[in-house]
């Protein structure tokens, strides 16, 4: 596309560049780059102007829901107070014990209540919760929260945050609700002080989760005398002053301006809590909005560029439309590359693309010809080469065993003649199976018995063997012929030359859903060197018995495919034990 794009964008001719189409295609694309231009300078300043206000608008909300917050929660510390208060004026006497048990009710109510105290107007303490001493250095009439009880009559009074110093051994951080009120004592108006502490640490996470923004935060101030009541960085709670413009932010009631005391521009939104008089201000920064700002005109900037690139080539997807057949046949070859022949192009039209199209969909039907010929060809190879592995399996061990026959005949040994002719008998009958390759587990089972009756009479009972298979695997079908070559290994090369009593093991069971036929003796054991390569290495001569582990292996891979076939373990001295895996059949096989 980019050739016949530059070819057709620097013409080499003047009838070229005078052509319809060229004119066409740059008109439209200056017009749309002009349109473009106005439309983006219009869309920026009105999205610009659009996240200025919604950051205004949101700071807002979020400063009123947390003023919301905070009067609800200081609404409920007022009801509370409020029940305390009550209880106290309805009490008989001042302090006693209902009154207690009743006052330490509702102070379990609220986790965030810390302390409850009764005093007299010269800060006597008259009752408290909990009931633990008062600090001698405490100085009750000195306090904040007592001199505003004092100072206003039966007005709830809340205190700045403070570290509670009346009990022993208390150091939180309070927030004091007190109020001067009058008790019945001996029938006489007597005024009180009663103060509530609430923990702290509930505002400190009523407020804590909120931010305007990465950098913005909110605070607290009283409006009386400008203390920061609440600050993220608490420690400026002692120096906020001198960090924020409280002096500014004391000015307002309710609203937002900007704030340039620190250095950086700040959106400063205010709300008052009326129930207290606090000042909830919402502090955020104008860089992040100016950040939006600029996303926002990167943005335009990519759409810009993005329609004058799509405009500048629209031309060019014409010559793509043309090309599409050609990329469908590119396409077709790729899958034919990849081994997939089963494709067939759709033909249309008479021109170069059609005709080739239709070479190319006689072509790939040849070579799926030849593939299908090839795989016949190589069928009937593997099915030849099984059948000449089978054909290598008898004749050294008929002679020796008519061998053996001829010796005891000639010793007079009738009884083990017979056997043993029985026993061949049967072997070779198992083995031809009127020319089938596939048999039965069982079957196959019992030619390597007979076998092994041969062998044992011919090693004069030198080994024992054991033959044991689940019930249910009997039916199953196997390759015939392949546990006879392992039980020949095992004899001649692990039992042989052993002076003890040898063992061979046979078991047929389904692991795993697989068939394992196994053979297991406590003979010599195979070399470490020569177990590496016994399946995979290349044949050496003189080794194994004629067939042997790598025929039985190769059968096995040749009828059912590669993960099938021999696995052997063996150790020096311990013996060796061979395992056939094939897949379970329970039918008769193709044959």
């Amino acid at each position: 596309m980019y050739r016949w794009f530059k070819r057709w964008i620097v013409p080499n001719d003047r009838q070229r560049v005078k052509s319809i189409q060229f004119v066409i295609t740059v008109s439209f694309t200056l017009a749309t780059v002009l349109v473009m231009l106005f439309v983006a300078f219009v869309l920026y300043n009105k999205f610009a102007r659009t996240a200025e206000q919604n950051a205004y608008l949101s700071n807002q909300q979020i400063v009123e829901q947390v003023n919301y917050n905070l009067e609800i929660y200081l609404k409920g510390m007022a009801d509370i107070f409020e029940q305390l208060d009550q209880h106290i004026r309805r009490s008989p006497s001042v302090p006693n014990d209902r009154l207690l048990e009743q006052l330490d009710t509702i102070m379990h109510t609220r986790e965030d209540l810390v302390s409850l105290a009764l005093f007299t107007t010269n800060g006597t303490p008259l009752t408290g919760l909990p009931n633990e001493p008062l600090r001698t250095t405490s100085r009750v009439t000195e306090q904040s929260w007592f001199r505003a009880a004092m100072d206003n009559p039966n007005h709830l009074a809340f205190s700045v945050p403070h570290i509670q110093n009346l009990y022993k051994g208390e150091y939180k951080w309070v927030v004091s609700m007190s109020k001067m009120i009058t008790i019945d004592r001996g029938g006489t108006p007597f005024p009180v002080v009663l103060l509530v502490d609430i923990n702290f640490k509930t505002i400190d996470e009523l407020l804590h989760r909120v931010s305007l923004g990465k950098k913005g935060y909110v605070y607290i101030i009283d409006e009386s005398a400008g203390n920061i009541i609440y600050h993220p960085q608490q420690q400026l709670i002692y120096i906020g002053l001198k960090y924020e413009n409280v002096e500014q932010a004391l000015k307002y009631t309710y609203g937002s301006y900007e704030d340039l005391s620190t250095g950086e521009k700040r959106l400063i939104t205010i709300k008052t809590v009326s129930s207290v008089g606090w000042k909830v201000i919402g502090v955020s920064y104008m860089d992040e909005i100016m950040t939006t700002q600029k996303e926002i005109s990167g943005f335009i900037s990519w759409l810009l560029l993005f329609v004058v690139v799509f405009v500048l080539f629209i031309s060019a997807y014409m010559s793509a439309r043309i090309s599409l057949p050609i990329k469908r046949l590119e396409k077709s070859m790729r899958k034919v590359e990849q081994g997939e022949f089963d494709i067939h192009l759709p033909v249309s039209g008479e021109d170069e693309v059609g005709r080739l199209s239709r070479r190319f969909n006689l072509m790939v039907g040849r070579i799926g010809q030849l593939m299908d010929q090839i795989i016949e060809e190589q069928e009937a190879k593997r099915k030849n080469e099984l059948e000449v592995l089978q054909s290598q399996i008898h004749p050294h061990f008929l002679y020796n065993t008519l061998n053996s026959v001829v010796r005891m005949a000639g010793t007079g040994k009738t009884e083990e003649v017979v056997t043993m002719i029985t026993s061949l008998s049967k072997f070779f009958r198992i083995s031809l199976s009127r020319g089938k390759h596939i048999i039965s587990v069982q079957e196959e089972l019992e030619h390597v018995r007979n076998y092994l009756v041969i062998q044992k009479i011919r090693y004069k009972n030198q080994f024992e063997y054991e033959i044991e298979a689940e019930p249910e695997v009997l039916v199953c079908r196997t390759l015939k012929l392949i546990l006879q070559p392992l039980v020949e290994n095992a004899i001649y090369h692990g039992i042989e030359m052993m002076q003890d009593t040898g063992l061979i093991r046979i078991t047929a069971a389904a692991i795993g859903g697989r068939l394992r036929l196994q053979v297991q003796d406590n003979g010599l054991g195979i070399p470490p060197g020569k177990l590496e390569h016994l399946l995979t290495g290349p044949s050496q001569p003189g080794e194994g018995s004629g067939v042997g582990l790598r025929n039985v292996h190769d059968r096995i891979r040749l009828y059912y495919g590669e993960e099938y076939g021999l696995q052997v373990e063996s150790e020096r001295e311990e013996g060796t034990t061979v395992m056939i895996w094939m897949p379970i059949v329970r039918e008769e096989a193709n044959e």
